[in-house]
């Protein structure tokens, strides 16, 4: 009997230790896969990382491009229509919260050599902010591939007199530069006189027709 009870617990701890061995078995077996997952983790976080580097190195570089452009088209446009005033434009770029920033400051230079400057709708009145407002709306045009088509009613009413007739005439070269086509509803003669085709809405027996001035 006594043989026999031995034998019967050497069996049930043999038993338990072919368990306790499968049991370390698996848990090794986990531990080297889990060490695979995360060596592949942390390969696959170095490489977000420089993917995120490097777009965000993309954006910023679009991004100044972009400013650029909007900067070298702005002053253009202000110094051809306000041919009288040193107008020009720079950016501000900053960084918040992870995203890009941009302020478009107006700058006037007067001839005692001090500056002035400012938001356009703030500092400078309406004509100015005009000039701005269209010419962003054009590179947006451009930049989003969108059909190169403006449509301006009655967008220039801040305008003084002495500044219609240049601004007139910027439009017809932006459009002749960038290949796009300026839609202007107008009262205004010195614009139209500007406009390679301009029309005439007229009402005749009861309906409004285009009749074609030049």
């Amino acid at each position: 009997m006594l043989n026999a009870s031995k034998d019967l617990l050497i069996t049930s701890l043999r038993s338990k230790l072919d368990r306790a061995r499968g049991l370390r078995d698996g848990v090794r077996v986990r531990l080297e896969a889990n060490k695979k997952d995360l060596q592949r983790l942390e390969s696959e976080e170095t490489l977000l990382a420089m993917v995120q580097a490097l777009l965000q190195k993309l954006i910023d570089q679009e991004v100044t491009s972009g400013v650029q452009a909007v900067e070298q088209l702005q002053t253009e446009g202000l110094q051809a229509v306000f041919g009288d005033q040193d107008l020009r434009v720079r950016s501000e770029i900053d960084l918040q919260r992870g995203k890009v920033s941009v302020d478009l400051i107006t700058v006037q230079k007067h001839p005692d050599g001090h500056d002035i400057e400012g938001v356009s709708g703030d500092s400078f009145g309406g004509a100015v902010t005009t000039v701005q407002s269209i010419l962003l709306r054009v590179l947006i045009l451009l930049r989003r591939g969108l059909r190169p088509l403006l449509l301006l009613d009655e967008t220039l009413p801040a305008f003084d007199t002495n500044y219609v007739v240049n601004m007139g005439s910027f439009l017809s070269k932006l459009c002749e530069r960038l290949k796009m086509d300026i839609l202007l509803v107008t009262h205004n003669e010195a614009l139209v006189e500007a406009a390679d085709r301009a029309y005439r809405l007229v009402n005749k027996n009861g309906s409004v027709m285009a009749e074609l001035i030049h």
